[in-house]
């Protein structure tokens, strides 16, 4: 029975491709060529043994049975759980987990082959066993746990604790990982099984690294994401998909903070990375003329450049001028209405109005794309450009809003108050009707564009409308 499990284990080592495979089957070579010298040396002298080695109550026998067994259960483990034919380990049965299934079918084996010699010892040398080898047995556990669980694999970045590196080896005892200065950190494994482990390359291999930077408020945040991304783009690290973005994080005393967020395929080189988009954030701002400020605490001073107002005047005029609801109005009252309105600025995706709300002004698009929403379907009916406006209804009656207006991307709005036509109609009530004809014949025409609405319907409209804006307004 040996000699026929030692040619079965020559045929599976010579025959096998799997290095482990290999590696593993000596165990079984040793214990047979041992096992067969053993039995051929007290075959020969029987006197060796001290009784005859074919009586079973030979002291002998239980020995040769235990060495041919480990041998064959090796064998069976080793050969049936790898491929012999190729050089690769099964993921759900590494090293580690074979070795386990191997002893513990020997041990259970063993109980019985030596179980009179054990009913003596055993409560004893589990105490002994025990105490001497419990931290032993609870790296030997939670390194059989490592590998049965997989959180991580030989080759993966990973943090346990303190500790963080390159995972370079898995033993029954503890882990080894590969630090970024080119250490070797031993970790033992019951300490990797209490820890928490945050594993950098999966569920996939790309990392996302973030950093953050302060800008002076002067700078506008639409402008300075266009930077952050321009920045990221130009880094050999910084992957194209997932795309990298850009968010404004907070308000600091002295600065406004965003965070750039980026993907790399090796966090190992993370450090690189953070520096070279470091490093293209500081020349991109440099060109674009984005400030990173100085900590609140420096004290310096600066001659901020004070706005020029006969320009700001001068273009709030034009834009005005270039609006046809106010053709009926005069040079000297253009002029008034210009020098009332507010500029104000709104961010991608801001509602300027709302549908539904109430409202007494109206709106002159200077910069930007505005887009009129209808409510609650968010349908999205026109676009608005530079020249434009929009709420001059609520503006003249006082009506709610009939569409919401959303701007897309950064966009400067003109914005005019009730109030100043209150004033104007007080001296000039005819060219105040005179806007409010053009305002519901424009939109008579939309209405008309939108729909297929009656004739009579639209002739009706002026007389009613223009009643409204009278009460509205206070004109006589």
């Amino acid at each position: 029975m040996g000699v026929a499990a030692l040619a079965a284990t020559l045929f599976v080592w010579s025959a096998t491709l799997n290095s482990l495979v290999k590696r593993k089957i000596k165990l079984s070579l040793f214990l047979l060529l041992g096992y067969v010298a053993l039995h051929v040396v007290f075959v020969v002298r029987p006197e060796l043994g001290g009784a005859a080695v074919t009586d079973a109550a030979s002291p002998i026998r239980p020995f040769e049975r235990l060495a041919l067994t480990a041998a064959v259960i090796n064998l069976l483990v080793i050969g049936l759980i790898n491929p012999l034919r190729s050089d690769r380990v099964r993921d759900r049965f590494p090293a580690i987990v074979q070795d386990a299934i191997v002893i513990g079918a020997l041990i259970i084996v063993a109980t019985f082959v030596f179980r009179e010699q054990l009913l003596t010892t055993s409560a004893v040398g589990a105490v002994v066993v025990g105490f001497a080898l419990q931290e032993t047995l609870g790296n030997a556990f939670a390194g059989l746990s490592i590998q049965s669980e997989r959180p991580f694999k030989v080759g993966h970045w990973i943090r346990v604790g303190d500790f963080e590196g390159r995972v370079a080896e898995i033993t029954w005892r503890a882990t080894r990982l590969r630090t970024k200065s080119g250490n070797f950190i031993v970790v033992p494994n019951n300490i990797i099984g209490k820890e928490a482990i945050t594993n950098y390359s999966e569920p996939a291999v790309p990392t996302r690294l973030e950093l953050e930077v302060g800008v002076s408020y002067a700078a506008s945040p639409a402008a300075v994401k266009q930077a952050l991304h321009e920045a990221m783009a130009q880094s050999r690290y910084v992957l194209t998909s997932p795309a990298p973005d850009a968010l404004l994080v907070g308000f600091d005393a002295s600065s406004m903070n965003y965070r750039a967020r980026f993907w790399v395929d090796d966090f190992e080189r993370d450090e690189e990375a953070r520096d070279d988009v470091r490093v293209a954030i500081h020349y991109v701002f440099a060109r674009r003329g984005i400030e990173i400020p100085y900590p609140i605490q420096v004290e310096y001073s600066r001659d901020w450049p004070a706005p020029d107002a006969a320009t700001l005047a001068a273009e709030r005029r034009r834009v005005i001028d270039g609006v046809d609801l106010f053709a009926a109005l005069s040079d000297q009252q253009r002029g008034e209405v210009a020098s009332a309105t507010v500029a104000k600025t709104y961010g991608n995706g801001e509602a300027i109005v709302k549908q539904g709300e109430p409202g007494e002004s109206m709106y002159v698009l200077c910069s930007g794309t505005v887009a009129v929403v209808l409510e609650p379907d968010k349908r999205e009916v026109a676009t608005i450009r530079p020249g434009g406006y929009f709420g001059e209804m609520s503006l003249l009656t006082g009506e709610p809003r009939s569409a919401t207006v959303v701007a897309r991307g950064e966009v400067v709005v003109l914005e005019l108050t009730a109030e100043v036509f209150r004033h104007l109609g007080a001296g000039s009530p005819h060219a105040i009707e005179q806007v409010g004809v053009l305002a519901i014949t424009r939109r008579a025409e939309l209405d008309r564009a939108r729909s297929s609405a009656r004739a009579m319907a639209v002739a009706e409209a002026p007389a009613s409308f223009l009643a409204r804006m009278k009460r509205f307004l206070r004109l006589s």
